[in-house]
């Protein structure tokens, strides 16, 4: 079913496109010029055929249960939560969520390896469906224009973690949080439950990943079919950091505060489960 949806969309035909996606789609078209493209790159039609697809995953595939949607404000924010599933299934299954169950619908831009960039397929493809390299200077100019974003603070060293740390926080980045001092930007802190065993990856063979020009490639054997682990999405409250941008040690303590925040709401997330698939 799935697979027939998929061809069907890439074919252009927008039948199989639920109305309330399409009327929510719709609502970004103010963004768009004439052919439907905005100055970032992202195209209505995509994003149309992406939160479809997202749709479907999300409900019927990964059975996804969000809490917390309330949280979500208005204006410009951030999410910042525990990064998995190893080839960005996380972020597809986040923004989707978000932008289907949020009114007026809230469309969330993921932060994504600068590596992404260089690869077939994904370099034109993500732009297409919303998703920016992960640039300071990108994700400053999307949070000044009021817009929202996503970023995983432990990069690749979290979607590419073995099974082994399932659920461990690598370090964070903290380029995040000067950005959001900076701009008086709110964080919504989240924790993805789920991720971690549908692409069960057992070695992050970096030497084979640096051939092909990424940081690692890994070795799973449900890689480009993840298992159908039923998933959960657990968002806190917002947090506003107000300190100077410039004070290194503020940015650490908040980084730390809100990474704090996120292993809870994992904890949380883990100990409600009954079963990775029921």
């Amino acid at each position: 079913m799935l697979s027939t949806m998929i061809k069907r969309l890439m074919k252009g035909n927008e039948g199989i496109v639920p109305e309330d996606i399409h009327r929510r789609v719709e609502t970004l078209k103010n963004t768009c010029n004439s052919w439907g493209y905005n100055e970032w790159g992202y195209s209505l039609d995509w994003i149309k055929r992406y939160m479809t697809i997202g749709q479907w995953l999300n409900t019927h595939y990964f059975r996804l249960q969000p809490f917390g949607l309330e949280h979500i404000p208005e204006g410009q924010f951030m999410l910042i939560g525990n990064h998995s599933s190893q080839m960005a299934y996380d972020g597809m299954i986040i923004t989707t969520a978000v932008f289907n169950n949020t009114n007026p619908p809230r469309f969330v831009q993921a932060m994504i390896g600068t590596f992404f960039a260089y690869q077939p397929l994904y370099s034109v493809l993500m732009p297409r469906i919303g998703q920016i390299s992960g640039t300071p200077e990108n994700c400053q100019r999307l949070l000044e224009e009021g817009k929202a974003v996503l970023v995983f603070p432990e990069g690749e060293k979290g979607g590419g973690k073995t099974f082994f740390n399932r659920y461990k926080l690598m370090k964070f980045g903290e380029g995040f949080m000067q950005l959001a001092q900076l701009t008086k930007t709110p964080i919504i802190p989240f924790a993805f439950i789920g991720g971690e065993e549908m692409v069960p990856s057992f070695s992050r063979m970096e030497f084979l990943g640096k051939m092909i020009g990424m940081p690692y490639f890994p070795l799973s054997p449900t890689l480009i079919f993840p298992l159908p682990t039923k998933c959960s999405l657990y968002f806190g409250k917002p947090i506003l950091f107000e300190d100077d941008p410039m004070d290194q040690k503020a940015i650490s303590t908040n980084v730390d505060k809100v990474r704090t925040v996120i292993q809870q709401l994992i904890q949380q997330g883990l100990q409600a489960r009954k079963s990775i698939f029921f």
